[in-house]
């Protein structure tokens, strides 16, 4: 064979190829059985009518699909079935669907189901009224409401869901509701892969189960081992406590939540909140508790004066009746009236008892332990010792009683002079808070002493009295010290200030800490180390679902032939996926038509190059630059996005125009146009033009091939 030879035997095999590639994706529809077989031009032109006998139903085949019904109508040179009457379509042994009426196209091989529809694979079962099915994406899509069973432990409903079978994937929109055994979810965006039970949630959401409430604007649970995170706006309701925070992670399995970044917790019973930048909290039977960090702030609501409490952790635990609030390391309690500071703050709610403790004070590496005990601050008292004990009334929600333990001791500034100091030592104190929470009266006992700046009535110095006794009990009143009684006294002085040594002015451990008081809730955190947070990055953004009737399938539909084109093209015009639309324009594929104004340019129908051979609309300017061509339109006051399909070379802009503004641009998109269809668009919604509109596709040179397919203005309508 010579090289000529060589080339065109070369040429004859790669058509052959072609050619049988093209007949075997246009395999014919089969008949495999018809009781009988009849036909009817009048209703039916072109067409067989095909009927099931006593024996069996009619089968048809076509590649890895059988179907049988009880009649159907056979439009052989499209390749088209109608099926009626308890149609079964099986695909090898993975699909089967049943329903009343099946079209069924061997060209788009696409068939669309109406009528009590059932689709099954080996995991799943989807009903609807309608059920779309693409065989060659192995996609199912409804769009009027349908139901999906998994494993019968499974139930999700929806208006909208697409089925991609091959991923073993749902997508589903609007009104979306998954029930199971343990849980009940409901969103509007709602993506779901059957093999795993995992679901990813977006727009607003809850999870509910019979211990918990999730809230959340995007999330992810499973399904089958439930846990899950929810993120955006995301809260946890556990009985009498709502949790908050960027990031909630939860186990419904061990009851248990922890969260990250801005995280409130409210215990609604206890009207108390806790807040934090990490958290985790329990919720059962044997366990009840809550643990923060991370600028760890407990706040007891009460309706004159809410208490602030601040660790570097804090756990609250026990039943809701019997809440323990545990601050530990370097906490703090501050309320208008009252300010502390210790190692660890403990407070009972039920028994009002909060305890001001230092934990390592017998550790000498603890600077804190050997050089500052617990320390309380109330108007002008100070007052310290190993443990401090205030007792609250939980009906009051009133400071009744302090108590110090070990080493009290109380100071104040002189109200005069404001250099001196009064001051009282002992080893236990008992105070006593009037109605206004201020500190009423004090009792020292055991080996008591005491300094105190004693003034005559007009307030005059006139001594200093030092003394030891057994106790010593103090009234207080506006102005500090109002009398006070020693109990078996050892001795005392009463010395003129200017015979006053100053080594005697002050007790034996006196400690003045007046530059650590805290005035403020922002006081809690002046000695905190700066806050450095983890970046939550979490679920991406919802995609959209691309349109199951996309420039692909109505590619396939065109070539498939008129009753495919009605049934399936008629039915959807006005309802694509799911979302109501309506095209503004006329003549939206005919751009030759006087409905579109040009100028310096005109428009010319060329054939395309795509398999069904259709005309296109191409774009020749008249003048070097700036070639365009226009459309007005009633501004119907809703949203709205113009679109194209487009191809060719060159650079065009496509622009939405208020026509009470002239000229001006408002919304518009820059275009690089490539060799192949593509879709481009521009939007604006009903509150950005309040007038009519135009919209333009411009800035065609005449050195630029440009090709548009078709064009939309679509409104989209809410239901």
């Amino acid at each position: 064979m010579n090289k000529t030879q060589l080339k065109y035997f070369f040429y004859f095999i790669c058509f052959f190829s072609v050619i049988n590639g093209y007949a075997q994706e246009k395999k014919e529809v089969q008949i495999k059985y018809s009781g009988f077989l009849t036909t009817d031009e009048e209703n039916y032109p072109g067409a067989r009518i095909l009927t099931r006998d006593d024996s069996q139903q009619v089968h048809i085949a076509h590649e890895s699909i059988d179907l049988w019904c009880d009649r159907a109508i056979h439009y052989g040179k499209e390749n088209f079935i109608e099926a009626y009457g308890n149609v079964k379509m099986k695909q090898a042994d993975t699909v089967s669907m049943t329903s009343k009426y099946i079209e069924y196209s061997g060209i788009t091989q696409l068939a669309l189901a109406r009528g009590e529809v059932v689709l099954k694979d080996p995991q799943t079962t989807v009903s609807s009224d309608t059920i779309y099915f693409d065989r060659l994406k192995q996609e199912a899509f409804y769009r009027s409401g349908g139901t999906v069973v998994k494993d019968t432990t499974v139930t999700i409903t929806s208006k909208i869901g697409r089925h991609y079978m091959q991923e073993n994937k749902f997508k589903f929109v609007e009104n979306v509701v998954l029930v199971n055994d343990s849980s009940t979810i409901k969103s509007n965006y709602f993506d779901y892969y059957s093999d795993t039970g995992h679901a990813y949630l977006f727009g607003p959401s809850t999870i509910t189960t019979p211990e918990s409430k999730t809230y959340c604007e995007k999330g992810f649970y499973d399904t089958e081992n439930e846990i899950g995170y929810a993120l955006k706006n995301a809260r946890i309701e556990y009985n009498n406590r709502i949790i908050e925070g960027d990031s909630l992670y939860m186990d419904n399995n061990k009851n248990f939540a922890s969260a990250s970044n801005n995280i409130k917790v409210t215990d609604t019973l206890n009207h108390s909140i806790i807040k934090g930048h990490y958290a985790e909290v329990y919720k059962s039977e044997e366990k009840d508790s809550v643990f923060i960090t991370k600028r760890a702030l407990a706040i007891t609501v009460q309706e004159n004066d809410s208490v602030y409490m601040h660790a570097d952790k804090i756990m609250v635990t026990g039943k809701p009746e019997n809440r323990i609030i545990r601050a530990y390391y370097n906490a703090r309690i501050y309320k208008s009236d009252l300010s502390g500071k210790a190692d660890s703050i403990h407070s009972n709610q039920k028994t009002g008892l909060t305890k001001l403790i230092n934990l390592n004070k017998f550790s000498s590496s603890d600077k804190f332990a050997v050089t500052k005990k617990p320390i309380l601050w109330n108007l002008e008292n100070q007052m310290t010792g190993d443990t401090i004990h205030l007792i609250s009334n939980p009906d009051s929600e009133k400071i009744d009683s302090l108590l110090v333990f070990e080493n009290a001791f109380i100071i104040s500034k002189d109200t005069i002079s404001k250099t001196g100091f009064n001051q009282i030592y002992g080893m236990r104190l008992k105070g006593l808070f009037n109605d206004q929470n201020k500190l009423r009266q004090v009792d020292i006992t055991q080996n008591a002493e005491s300094i105190f700046y004693a003034r005559n009535d007009k307030q005059e110095l006139i001594g200093i009295d030092k003394a030891k006794s057994g106790s010593i009990s103090i009234l207080f009143d506006e102005e500090g010290i109002e009398e006070y009684t020693r109990i078996n006294q050892i001795d005392g002085t009463l010395t003129p200030e200017s015979q006053f040594l100053e080594k005697d002015k002050l007790l034996r451990g006196f400690d003045w800490r007046e530059e650590e008081r805290i005035n403020s809730v922002e006081d809690l955190f002046k000695d905190d180390p700066p806050l450095d947070l983890p970046i939550i990055k979490g679920l991406e953004d919802y995609v959209p679902q691309d349109a199951f009737f996309d420039e692909d399938m109505l590619e396939r539909i065109n070539q498939a032939g008129k009753h495919a084109s009605e049934s399936i093209i008629l039915s959807e015009k006005n309802d694509i996926n799911g979302i109501k639309l309506k095209n503004l324009l006329k003549s939206s594929k005919n751009l030759e038509s006087n409905d579109w104004k040009k100028t310096n340019l005109r428009v010319e129908k060329v054939v395309s190059n795509s398999p069904s051979l259709t005309k296109v609309n191409k774009l020749i300017p008249s003048v070097e630059k700036n070639g365009y061509l226009y459309q007005g339109v009633a501004n119907s006051k809703s949203q709205i996005k113009f679109s194209i399909t487009a191809k060719g070379n060159g650079k065009i802009t496509i622009f939405i125009r208020d026509n009470e503004n002239g000229k001006t641009k408002v919304h518009h998109n820059h275009i690089d146009l490539t060799q192949s269809w593509k879709t481009f668009s521009v939007s604006c919604t009903k509150s950005s033009i309040e007038n009519d509109i135009t919209v333009v596709i411009g800035g065609i040179d005449k050195n630029e091939n440009v090709f548009i397919k078709k064009t939309d203005l679509i409104e989209v309508l809410k239901e």
